[in-house]
Formats: structure tokens, C-alpha cells, sequence
């Protein structure tokens, strides 16, 4: 059976892309600790410009939630 070729690693890179001082494996150990990204969309970023507005938005939110389900439970 033929190994299927991956196109995408035989395109040439572009001159304007320049990897000469990057670092392989920078977010590794961060990655490996289970960091989950989430992108938003350009209408929520407006509304939490930084991750700790994110966080504690959330985090708020999550209380909510927590005590509408005990009292729903009940």
C-alpha cells in the first residue's frame, strides 16, 4: 500500500516567512499541562480585551450556573 504524500510539506516556504530565531517546542511544557486555547470572536474581544476578564467573567458565570443547578436539585 503507497504512504499518502502530504502536499502541504512540499510547498516552498514564502520569502517574507523567516523561522531563523524561533524556538522549537516554546509552549511545550504548557501545551502538555492541558492549556486549552479558545479564539474569539472580534465582538466578545472588544468586551474582554485581556484572558484575566475572560477568566473572571467566566468564573463568575460557572457560580451562577453551580447554584441555579443546587437550587434546581432541591
Amino acid at each position: 500500500m503507497k504512504k499518502r504524500v502530504n502536499k502541504a510539506a512540499q510547498l516552498p516556504l514564502r520569502d517574507e516567512y523567516d523561522f531563523s530565531r524561533g524556538g522549537r517546542g516554546k509552549y511545550a511544557r504548557r501545551f502538555a499541562q492541558g492549556t486549552n486555547v479558545v479564539v474569539l470572536e472580534a465582538d466578545v474581544a472588544k468586551v474582554f480585551p485581556s484572558s484575566e476578564t475572560v477568566n473572571s467573567s467566566l468564573r463568575a458565570l460557572a457560580g451562577i450556573i453551580r447554584r441555579r443547578e443546587e437550587i434546581l436539585a432541591k
